[in-house]
């Protein structure tokens, strides 16, 4: 048994029995496809601040923070007070709240180019009614997508963004265009159809910017691109949204979308999220009074859970701190110190990787190298999808897991960095992955 398996199966020995219970409670043995690790999942009690407490007893310093919903770290009191005051007073009032209000005042607060938001309860709704939405004001069937880009798992998101489309009908798949990440690609396209409703793009990059984007430029040249060609542009914000500004990429590069799909951050760790955009494009969710506009040309949406009461005071309290606080420079800076060790750290131990990325996002490759300024990655797309397979991906994962820190990974490794991550945490978390790489090394991984 390898250095690192070896270590696993002793620290998360609970983990372990309970996952053969899992194995008989659901489909696959877990309740999300990314929750898995070989050779079982870790299961966690509790949380509070940047770490989270395994069923072993483990205090682990967390880098996924709720798939990256918890900037403000686990448990922030604002966010804690707010829900438990509301729940004595009801979790599901049955109509209209003044939360709601509230709620989307706070939103429109944040991304001033929002004229009216509509909520949903996850990043999946948001750009199922995104597309639909696009469809309904353009009256076209189209969506342009790209490569690896995921935008939560419904239908029309789920194809080439890293996940099976088992179960999709293809007449479903055959409404979404995919292309690599390049305006000439979209141009081309728009050039010779007209049957598009939209594009839309996640941010920062495919999975939490794993494959980054260049940006400002790529996305201002992606807006002028759906202008001259009349589709919406449709910005999804599920994670940069509140993260790489207080108004996200759109108020960070000054971007002006159609469209936008928010969630996570938005909610403070609670099930809620949205779509947003111009007035005009929106208001083909209105009710007009004409019964055939209103039965069949208007966009319908319901939902059980919209801006549900603790969901809105948790998201209030969570955009306020954002708005009046200085959480994203504590996280960037957190997160700025954590990328400049380990690359440190990559060259001490004459490893070949590196760690870059930007805001409060940091990802790691290895194996692969480049001469990018470690915040925008320039390492071409292929290259990134090759350097890390799931075996090195998923070897990276438990070698860091092992020595006391936990991050999402996908084509390598993102560390999700809160405002709860001290100097004292981070310093923590690089002498951990100083011994990753030893074992690592040690195990014949690199």
């Amino acid at each position: 048994m390898s250095v690192i398996d070896k270590k696993y199966a002793d620290m998360f020995a609970n983990s372990a029995a309970w996952y053969e219970r899992g194995k008989n409670a659901f489909a696959g043995g877990v309740t999300h496809q990314s929750r898995f690790v070989a050779p079982f999942p870790t299961y966690y009690e509790w949380a509070d601040g940047p770490f989270k407490y395994d069923v072993d007893g483990n205090e682990i310093v967390d880098y996924v923070m709720g798939n990256g919903s918890l900037l403000l770290g686990h448990n922030p009191k604002s966010v804690m007070d707010a829900i438990n005051s509301q729940m004595g007073k009801g979790t599901h009032l049955g109509g209209a709240t003044t939360h709601e209000t509230r709620y989307a005042e706070a939103v429109k607060r944040n991304m001033p180019k929002l004229d009216s938001v509509r909520f949903t309860s996850s990043g999946t709704e948001s750009t199922l009614l995104a597309m639909r939405i696009a469809r309904g004001y353009t009256g076209k069937d189209k969506i342009i997508k790209f490569y690896e880009h995921f935008h939560g798992w419904q239908d029309y998101a789920t194809i080439d963004s890293g996940q099976s489309t088992g179960g999709i009908p293809k007449a479903t798949l055959d409404q979404i265009i995919v292309l690599q990440a390049d305006i000439k690609a979209v141009d081309n396209v728009l050039s010779q159809r007209d049957d598009v409703a939209g594009v839309i793009v996640e941010c920062n990059g495919a999975h939490f910017g794993t494959f980054p984007l260049q940006n400002p430029t790529f996305l201002h040249d992606l807006q002028e691109t759906c202008r001259k060609h009349n589709v919406m542009f449709i910005m999804d914000e599920v994670i940069t949204g509140f993260r790489l500004s207080k108004g996200g990429a759109q108020e960070r590069w000054g971007l002006d979308p159609d469209i936008t799909t928010m969630a996570k951050i938005m909610a403070g760790g609670q099930p809620g999220a949205a779509v947003g955009g111009k007035k005009h494009v929106m208001d083909v969710m209105a009710k007009t009074g004409d019964p055939i506009h209103d039965s069949s040309k208007r966009v319908a949406q319901a939902g059980t859970y919209n801006a549900q009461p603790t969901a809105a005071v948790a998201g209030i309290a969570h955009l306020d701190d954002i708005w009046n606080t200085d959480v994203i420079e504590l996280a960037d800076s957190a997160a700025l110190r954590l990328k400049e060790g380990i690359n440190d750290a990559f060259a001490k131990n004459e490893i070949t990787g590196h760690a870059h990325g930007i805001s409060s996002l940091v990802q790691v490759n290895m194996g692969y190298d480049c001469d990018c300024d470690r915040n925008i990655c320039t390492m071409p797309f292929d290259e990134i999808y090759r350097s890390m397979p799931n075996e090195k991906t998923g070897a990276l994962k438990r070698a860091v897991l092992v020595n006391g820190a936990d991050g999402m990974d996908w084509n390598g490794m993102c560390f999700v960095v809160s405002s709860a991550h001290t100097d004292d945490v981070v310093d923590r978390t690089l002498e951990g992955f100083d011994q990753a790489l030893k074992d690592l090394r040690t195990d014949g991984i690199v």
